[in-house]
């Protein structure tokens, strides 16, 4: 595996648990990509564990929201990671800042091959959960992987879709997405030229005073010090801007309807992206043979946000009675 540059110091957006038991870990993708992660079990624990890999939101690193989800994991029993996707963070890969539907799936089955393989960890245990993003993959990759035994998404985007057709749909023809194809393959002409990959920009900043409320609500956590980091892409200069090609061609919940295992869903109600959740829960459930272990839970009065750091608003009682119940 390549050797990766991780920090040592404790520098996440929330406070470390004396209750947890915190190390930095690597493992490998079937790409030959070198992830970081951070593994948080709970103090003193003994024999092998239920596990979960976490992940996400979109743009966002580990020692944001995918951490703290972890580590409250690890306080109610499960060893947890938090990794950084191929391309992004601490993780491998170049060029950096690039994102993939199949290679960011893979992220989370690569995730169950080292916890499978780690001598405290029950490998018949093993859940994922994913945040904003990373919840669409998560459901990609239970699709495709049934070693995965229960699944979260938690304020879930379906990144083809929006990448695809625009927030609620509101891009979906033939001539929008052809124009927007013709303008990323003329970026990649810049970017070979160069040599480099131009960024599209993270979280606009400064804030128009006209901007969308989600836009406000991203400025919130991502630019501020609730929840700003220096290795985040939103944070900073965003993804590549040619990331978007992938995800407009290969829609990642084709068979969402085959999972056979447990999925709990989770939005609130006042999110923009709530759709994303609800029309999932949908396709997984309408006229399938597995519907009696999906759930849709939708917070009421919360926004997209809420669910990536607010202890108070994030159903914790709920996920871990979930992975109990279904690991």
């Amino acid at each position: 595996m390549e050797e990766l540059k991780m920090t040592k110091e404790w520098d996440k957006v929330f406070e470390k648990s004396e209750n947890v038991e915190h190390a930095k870990a690597t493992f490998h993708n079937r790409y030959g990509i070198t992830l970081a992660c951070d593994v948080y079990q709970p103090k003193n624990a003994s024999g092998k564990l239920p596990a979960v890999a976490v992940c996400g939101p979109f743009g966002a690193v580990k020692e944001q929201s995918s951490g703290l989800y972890a580590q409250e994991l690890a306080k109610r029993g499960f060893l947890a990671i938090a990794f950084d996707p191929s391309f992004t963070g601490e993780s491998g890969g170049e060029p950096r800042y690039v994102a993939s539907p199949d290679i960011n799936t893979e992220d989370f089955s690569a995730a169950v091959d080292y916890l499978s393989c780690r001598e405290d960890v029950d490998p018949d245990k093993i859940g994922i959960l994913g945040i904003c993003g990373w919840g669409g993959m998560a459901l990609n990759a239970a699709a495709m992987d049934p070693r995965i035994k229960a699944t979260v998404a938690s304020t879930m985007y379906d990144m083809t879709r929006v990448n695809a057709k625009g927030y609620f749909d509101a891009a979906d023809s033939e001539e929008a997405r052809y124009e927007m194809k013709r303008a990323l393959n003329a970026q990649r002409i810049v970017d070979y030229k160069n040599g480099t990959y131009e960024l599209g920009g993270g979280v606009v900043d400064p804030l128009p005073a006209d901007a969308p409320f989600f836009v406000k609500d991203y400025y919130d956590y991502y630019k501020t010090k609730r929840g700003y980091h220096v290795r985040s892409l939103n944070s900073n200069g965003g993804w590549n801007k040619t990331s978007a090609l992938s995800f407009i061609n290969m829609p990642i919940l084709a068979y969402s309807k085959e999972i056979r295992s447990a999925v709990l869903l989770i939005h609130g109600e006042k999110a923009h992206s709530c759709y994303f959740s609800k029309d999932a829960y949908a396709a997984m459930t309408n006229g399938s043979k597995y519907a009696a272990n999906k759930e849709l839970l939708i917070i009421p009065n919360a926004v997209h946000t809420d669910l990536y750091d607010r202890l108070d608003v994030i159903p914790f009682d709920k996920i871990e009675a979930f992975f109990k119940t279904n690991l």
